[in-house]
Order: C-alpha cells, then structure tokens, then sequence
C-alpha cells in the first residue's frame, strides 16, 4: 500500500468533488487512485487525476442532515448524497470505521445495485485501503463519501425467480439468460431482469461464502476475455462488483459473509444478463506477460475501466485474467 503520501493528498483533492457528473455518471477517479496506489504506481496517481479532471463536478449542497432517527425516508434519494456523506462523515469520526461498516453494510447490501454498483466498489477500494495501512483522515473520509454513494443511490432488487444453473460460477454465469430486450441504461435494464440461476440460493456457512465469492470474481474476470465485446464498460462491473464484495469480506462479520456473496451474484448475474453478447469469441492466450507488465499498459492505456478490471485480475493473477485484462485495453477508448 502507498506510504508517501500521494493516495491521501489524491484522496483530499477528490472529495471536493460530487459522487456524480451530469446527474447520473459516476466519478471514478477515488477508485482509480485507490487501485493506482495499490499497485505501486503512486507516482501516476497525480498524472491521471490531472487528465480525468474535466469530468469531476462540485461536491453538490445538501438538503437535511440525515438522522439516526430518519434515515429511512433519504435512503435510495440521489438528491440527497451530501446529505448522507455528511452523515457517514461524523460516524466514522466519532466510531471505529469497522463498526459503522457492520453496522450499515446489511442496511445497504439488499441496495448495492443503484449507481450501476460503483458505490460498492468505491467501498471496497476504500476498506482495502483502510485494512492495508493506517486509518488517515482522508482514507476515512473517502470510506464515508463511498458509503454515503451508496445510501443516496440504494436500489433494491425484487421478485427475482430462482432457475436450475450449474456447480460452478464460471457454468452458472453461462446459464444467465439474457435480455430479450438489450436497449437502454442501465437502470431501465436491471427492471427488466426477472430471474438469476440458483448458484448461491443453498450456502450457509461463510467459509463456503467466501469461497464461492473468490470463484465468481475468478469466473466473471475469465470471462471477460471471450464476453467483454458484449459491452466492454458495464460488464465490467460483473466482476469488480463481487471483488469489492470479496475485499469487504475480512473487515465484516462472519455471518455477513453469506448474504454478501448472494447479493454480489445476484449483481454480477444481472449485469451479465444485461449485457452479454450473442456469442463470445475464441480465448486468445496472452502470450508471455507479467501482471507488472499488463499493469503499466492499463495505466498507459488510462480508461478508468480498464484500470479497475485490471486491478481485480492482477488479485487473480492468472493467465485467462491477464488476458482479459489485456482484451479491456483492447476494447475500451483510452482516457483523454
């Protein structure tokens, strides 16, 4: 993890700035930073906010503090994310920041599908931080602005049936049935999943949830590599999503663990289904590459997507993972 400094001062510099752009567009770069870091590459965290810079907006104002006592009715309210930052920003001032996750993880898990799941993931970067190195201001803050996304964007979802899939997360995956209807956003898409195969419905013990939530990152990061032209943004998220579910695991309770890898199948099943193509390509070994090397070309290439895929295969560290990092590098336009 970054001991100089920069990821604090990145961290500083960004959270002068809103969760969002244009009212609906994510802001990426705390978790680009995050992954920066984390990967020894400190020196191009400046670099690159530099460049994304363009895309940030003002932090927005606030409506009413959100309340121990009222937090129910601002939940899932975009308008107000100040408000629940605020509000996240005196918990984990006054508590230990482990016990306001616990506290808030099973309130926002059945949620983490609002936001294009990007406010999972903005805490998953955040808590690995966080379990890597000290418990700064800034690390801190940046956990409370990831929470407080998160409870601003909640979206729940419901009815969902159950099907017959496979034992494996990589089969299970396969058996997702896509949309009949592709078009739109991606909040028009998720209302029209109605089903998800039935993969981690049966798991009780965490040690098994924990597990099958390493295998599902492994199997959606795999799979990225022949199913990524389907979208190459959003399917992204089927596997950072379950992977910052997975960094989350050790800083929760263990009888978390279990609820957490069914909502984060539930997501990474619904964005396959969203967004898979009509056939996938044949897998194209990467030839002989390091992570460090496949590193230094997603940092090159700069797409914040990229960038974060990247970051989940090298925790994988495979050769199939290497490979579908480098088919992001291939697909996604390079950050300008």
């Amino acid at each position: 993890m970054d001991t100089t400094g920069t990821l604090d001062e990145a961290l500083q510099r960004l959270h002068v700035s809103g969760p969002e752009r244009l009212g609906r567009l994510t802001n990426h770069a705390p978790m680009a930073v995050e992954a920066l870091a984390a990967n020894g590459r400190a020196e191009s965290v400046h670099r690159w906010l530099d460049v994304y810079a363009s895309r940030l907006e003002e932090f927005p104002p606030g409506v009413e503090p959100v309340t121990d006592a009222g937090w129910r009715s601002a939940l899932g309210d975009p308008r107000r994310a100040a408000d629940w930052i605020g509000y996240f920003g005196r918990e984990t001032a006054e508590h230990p920041w482990r016990d306001v996750l616990a506290r808030w993880w099973p309130r926002l898990l059945p949620g983490m599908y609002g936001g294009s799941t990007h406010p999972v993931i903005r805490v998953g970067h955040a808590v690995r931080t966080l379990l890597a190195g000290e418990s700064t201001e800034p690390r801190l803050n940046e956990l409370a602005h990831g929470l407080g996304y998160w409870a601003a964007r909640h979206r729940p979802v419901t009815g969902l049936t159950l099907f017959a899939g496979a034992d494996t997360a990589a089969g299970a995956l396969d058996a997702v049935r896509p949309l009949a209807r592709r078009e739109g956003g991606f909040p028009d898409r998720l209302g029209r999943v109605t089903g998800v195969p039935v993969w981690a419905a049966t798991v009780t013990d965490p040690d098994e949830g924990h597990r099958r939530l390493t295998e599902l990152v492994r199997a959606a990061t795999h799979r990225y590599a022949t199913h990524g032209h389907g979208e190459e943004t959003m399917l992204v998220h089927a596997a950072t999503a379950p992977n910052a579910v997975l960094r989350t695991l050790p800083a929760l309770p263990r009888d978390l663990w279990v609820p957490s890898l069914r909502a984060a199948w539930t997501a990474s099943a619904a964005v396959t289904a969203m967004y898979a193509p009509d056939a996938p390509v044949a897998y194209v070994p990467p030839g002989p590459v390091t992570s460090e090397e496949v590193f230094e070309r997603a940092v090159a290439h700069g797409d914040e997507h990229v960038v974060k895929l990247t970051d989940t295969a090298l925790d994988i560290g495979d050769e199939r993972a290497l490979a579908a990092a480098l088919r992001a590098v291939e697909l996604s336009d390079p950050l300008r």
